[in-house]
């Protein structure tokens, strides 16, 4: 079932323009079949974004997921990782890394022809855009040129139908992009055969159109340009029943003019005929009064027929000239001047700046944190289409008009657009009703701009809105208007890193920040993005020429007092941060301070809830509320997260209320150990330590799990604020709490360093309980990881704590693990001792969990002595309790340990009914690791009923569940197993191949029984 590991090595590529293949160095590596080929895709194109099992699916499978659902996703992801990683690779470096709920493909040193493309396509615009047609064209023939035949042919699902249909539509559009270049390098008649051997995308692409018309005129064939226009007109006729539109209306007007600066580009002026640049056209029946003829006052090519420079408007007299971009400006323009450092911006400008419906008001609005960058970027967008707006270019910020804003607003607008005309001024008295009233009839016949900056409501814009199509209304402010009913609404972000390292060697000189490469970078970083923060630290190392990149990122190494270094004279980040807050009304505020208590980056309402005391909606609509201010992101839907600055400000605002912060931090803590109890198997009653923390919010044990498993990694930085604030006894609470569920999805290193953050402070915590307490979850741990030597170690300490203290619960617990710890060792005796001893001490307490932990470790004692009716009566015991207790995964557990049993008494069809139980019930706690070892039981329970070939499909399902946290004995075990039942089946090179490589796995030496089991395999399959 998995690929062939790549035998060499090389950089790895993947190319899925073509048909998809994959390359190590110049090794083709085996994919596999096609839906293996459509999910390597999917990662591919959703890289470096994390994609959840749902959307992984949604893409491959579409309206038709496998009857297995999620399930099925491992075994493809174990094999593209055979398949794609170098012989090298590490635990954890895979180029598909995983993740609860899903995977992302690491492109890190991997190459893709889609990046490829990407880059050429973006190489080309820009060099077009500056002018450098020659750069252009070569870059757009590299494109062009990846995009050799159908994309990803033969993919199933949505996502590659979809991506099919993007490439095509951009090979159009590069096509029609390098035959422009043609064009304006005057090469007509090589743009020419491209553009005519092109079928149409329609029958009425007009673009196309337009394209061949300028060809034909450039290659001396007017006449034949027109006829293009023709035809494509009687097709817009008879099939839409539309004319052309503007942009063809206007190359068509041009080809009549013989204007060969708009349709050729200046640089491609003819030098000949020069006495044809003052007719009008040629005779052929279109007269002034026909759409788009030779009366149209507006002789002009639009960009979207090839025009680079912008739109421009004859007869505009005493219209200003913005230097360098000879663009008519219209009369009235109070457009601020353009920064000219806006960097990585290019995405969002081409958002405001696209076409709009020619005969309505479009309304768009930006929005964003403090500092982020909004009125420059809009700005720069209003200076761009000012050439489109003849009748004025306004500009009102609504900051300098504080709660007066509409009314002072319209009567200075009013004033501006009436100019010394006959109107009656507005006065201090006019309603606003008056007003509004006002401005929309001075405004009807008018195609203005208008930018409003500072806005806060949508109340506070809609009075402003002009009334003539046409017009267009840029709004910027921190607030979101979902009020106002607007065409365009963006979220401006932070800027990436490299266009952070942009904007600061745009600051500083690019000699000064490539300097300090890594400097530049961390103090990028530093400043989260933020443009403002950017600046900042720019204006300060401009001012201090003796201090280095690296000395002020030294300065803001510390989060808080990072926040302070952001400050020059009058403009500070924090300022501009605590303006959005003194805005919000007192539940936002203390909401927002709430969240500076929130030790995870990303969080959702329920612990926002728990700090507040509110039910869950409530706490839910602040985290929209604040979203909507400007001073939260979301993500994903109902997951937010505080920009680090913003995240930073809110904590100093929480420390300036140090009781209040305390009292939320403690909620925090509680409401995560509260999931960690109900999460686990053992049950939140039969906890040693702190029993009164039993309440939650979670309907069950699923839901806690899914809670914690969206945290992932930060539950590790929730145990070392804890640590770090002082909460000692809440820091060991909680790392004892997730132990369970940590190691139930196999997260053995995580559960071990959370256990070492917090044992430390266990010797300062009030409940001297948890020394022992934490020494025993170590034990239990290393247990899980099979390093029986160490766990000894653990259980031995966590017996001598639990004496000192007269704590029978972790004595108990101790004793039973030092017995689990031993008989592995071969100190067969002395664990049976321990275990029946904590058997007994288990049972007084009441504790179920543990109980069941020590019969059925007895069990497996007499199983090893080959008292199999004995050991079933033990597993019995225990299998009872869990099934009182319903843990699903503890049963699964159990009936794993019946089903070995019952195998060994020569009963595989038992065994086999059991163990399939056994994988439901793993798979139902999400616990990957036993499913993989209780399948692998069941192949060996088939492989006992002679059943080789359904043993050998169900010992690579094992193979498939596992996972980058799986411990290496347990893949040992797999693949011994796997070797077995190959060699049984004769098939000897595939059992050899099986039992080397589980010698060959990392650490395989630490586990002599398996390592000895699978030496013994790979020499009785020897000399092939």
């Amino acid at each position: 079932m998995s690929g062939e590991p790549a035998g060499r090595g090389g950089p790895l590529r993947i190319d899925l323009l073509g048909p998809v293949r994959a390359l190590r160095g110049d090794v083709p590596v085996a994919l596999g079949p096609v839906r293996r080929q459509a999910v390597l895709a999917a990662l591919v194109l959703r890289a470096p974004g994390f994609v959840t099992y749902r959307q992984l699916l949604d893409d491959v499978w579409g309206a038709e997921p496998p009857g297995t659902g999620h399930r099925v996703l491992p075994s493809y992801v174990y094999a593209l990782r055979r398949a794609l990683d170098a012989p090298d690779t590490g635990p954890g470096r895979s180029v598909i890394d995983g993740g609860r709920g899903g995977y992302r493909f690491e492109p890190a040193g991997t190459r893709t022809d889609l990046a490829e493309l990407a880059e050429q396509a973006a190489r080309a615009r820009r060099a077009k855009a500056s002018g450098d047609l020659a750069t252009a064209l070569d870059a757009g023939g590299r494109a062009l040129a990846l995009l050799h035949g159908e994309p990803l042919p033969g993919l199933p699902g949505p996502l590659a139908d979809t991506e099919r249909q993007r490439l095509i539509r951009l090979r159009r559009a590069l096509h029609q992009e390098h035959a422009e270049c043609l064009v304006l390098l005057g090469r007509h008649p090589e743009a020419l055969d491209g553009l005519m051997a092109a079928p149409l995308a329609l029958p009425y692409d007009e673009p196309l159109a337009a394209l061949r018309m300028r060809a034909l005129y450039g290659s001396g064939r007017q006449a034949e340009a027109l006829a293009v226009y023709h035809e494509t007109r009687d097709r817009l006729l008879d099939e839409l029943g539309v004319e052309p539109g503007e942009d063809l209306r206007r190359v068509h007007q041009a080809v009549l003019r013989r204007d060969d600066a708009l349709l050729l580009g200046r640089g491609a002026v003819r030098a000949a005929e020069p006495e044809r640049r003052g007719r009008e056209g040629v005779d052929e029946g279109d007269g002034p009064g026909r759409p788009g003829g030779a009366g149209d006052d507006e002789a002009v090519l639009a960009s979207g027929a090839g025009h680079t420079g912008g739109p421009v408007r004859a007869g505009e007299g005493g219209g200003l000239v913005r230097p360098g971009a000879g663009v008519p400006l219209p009369r009235h323009n109070e457009l601020p001047g353009d920064t000219a450092c806006l960097v990585g911006r290019e995405a969002e400008l081409a958002v405001l700046t696209g076409p709009v419906h020619p005969g309505a008001v479009s309304v768009m609005t930006v929005d964003g944190t403090a500092g982020v960058g909004k009125t420059a970027l809009v700005v720069r967008a209003a200076w761009a289409l000012a050439g489109d707006h003849p009748d004025g270019c306004l500009f009102v910020d609504l900051e300098a008009y504080g709660a007066a804003g509409p009314h002072r607003a319209l009567r200075r607008l009013l004033r501006t657009v009436r100019g010394g005309g006959d109107e009656e001024p507005p006065t201090e008295a006019d309603e606003l009703t008056d007003l509004v009233t006002a401005w929309r009839a001075a405004t009807s016949g008018l195609r203005l701009l208008l930018v409003v900056d500072g806005a806060r409501s949508a109340e506070q814009v809609r009075p402003l809105l002009p009334a003539g199509p046409g017009s267009r209304v840029l709004v910027a402010g921190r607030q979101r208007l979902p009020g106002l009913d607007a065409d365009v609404r963006l979220t401006v972000e932070p800027l990436d890193t490299d266009d952070a390292v942009g904007l600061l060697r745009t600051l500083l000189g690019a000699s000064r920040a490539d300097r300090e490469p890594e400097a530049a970078l961390e103090l990028a970083r530093r400043c989260a993005g933020l443009p403002l923060a950017l600046r900042i630290a720019g204006a300060r190392l401009q001012s201090r020429p003796s201090w280095t990149l690296a000395f002020l990122a030294g300065r803001m190494s510390d989060d808080l007092r990072g926040l302070g270094e952001l400050r020059v004279e009058d403009r500070s980040v924090e300022a501009a941060f605590r303006l959005s807050y003194d805005r919000l009304d007192p539940e936002l505020r203390r909401g927002f301070r709430a969240l500076g208590a929130v030790p995870t980056v990303r969080f959702d309402g329920l612990g926002l809830a728990a700090v507040l005391g509110r039910p869950r909606a409530e706490a839910d609509a602040v985290l929209e509320d604040l979203v909507d201010a400007s001073l939260l992101q979301e993500p994903h839907p109902g997951r937010y997260r505080l920009h680090d600055l913003v995240r930073a400000h809110a904590r100093r605002l929480a420390a300036a209320a140090p009781e209040e912060a305390a009292a939320d931090r403690r909620a925090l803590l509680r409401l995560y150990t509260a999931a960690g109890r109900m999460a686990g198997d053992w049950g939140p009653e039969t906890f040693p330590t702190a029993p009164g923390i039993t309440g939650s919010p979670f309907g069950g044990r699923r839901e806690a799990s899914e809670w914690l498993d969206a945290a992932g990694g930060e539950l590790l930085d929730v145990v070392a604020s804890a640590a770090a604030s002082g909460e000692y006894d809440h820091a060991c609470l909680l790392a004892e709490a997730l132990v369970d569920h940590q190691l139930c999805r196999g997260l053995h290193h995580e559960a071990r360093a959370a256990l070492e953050l917090a044992l430390p402070c266990a010797d300062s915590a009030d409940d001297r309980r948890l020394a022992s307490a934490l020494r025993a979850c170590m034990g239990i741990v290393d247990v899980h990881r099979g390093r029986f030597r160490q766990a000894h170690v653990w259980f031995a300490e966590a017996l001598r704590h639990a004496r000192d203290q007269g704590d029978p619960r972790n004595e108990a617990r101790a004793i039973a693990g030092t017995g689990v710890a031993l008989w592995p060792l071969g100190r067969v005796e002395e664990a049976v001792g321990l275990l029946s001893r904590a058997l007994e001490l288990a049972a007084g307490l009441g504790d179920d969990w543990l109980t069941g932990v020590s019969a059925c470790n007895l069990g497996a004692i007499h199983a090893l002595r080959g008292r199999h009716e004995e050991a079933l009566d033990q597993y019995g015991a225990a299998l009872a309790l869990a099934e009182k207790n319903g843990r699903p995964r503890t049963i699964a557990q159990y009936l794993c340990f019946a089903a070995g049993a019952h195998h060994a008494l020569g009963r595989p069809a038992e065994s086999a009914r059991l163990l399939r139980r056994a994988v439901e019930l793993a798979d139902q706690a999400g616990d990957m690791t036993l499913r993989a070892a209780a399948l692998s039981q069941l192949a060996a329970a088939e492989h006992g009923q002679g059943r080789l070939s359904a043993a050998v499909e169900t010992h690579h399902e094992a193979l498939s569940t596992l996972t980058e946290h799986t411990s290496t004995w347990l893949e040992m075990e797999i693949r011994i197993r796997l070797g077995s039942t190959y060699a049984a089946a004769g098939r000897r090179a595939e059992a050899h191949e099986e039992f080397r490589t589980a010698l060959s796995l990392p650490d395989a030496a630490d586990h002599p029984e398996q390592y000895g089991r699978a030496r013994d395999g790979l020499d009785g399959t020897g000399g092939l």
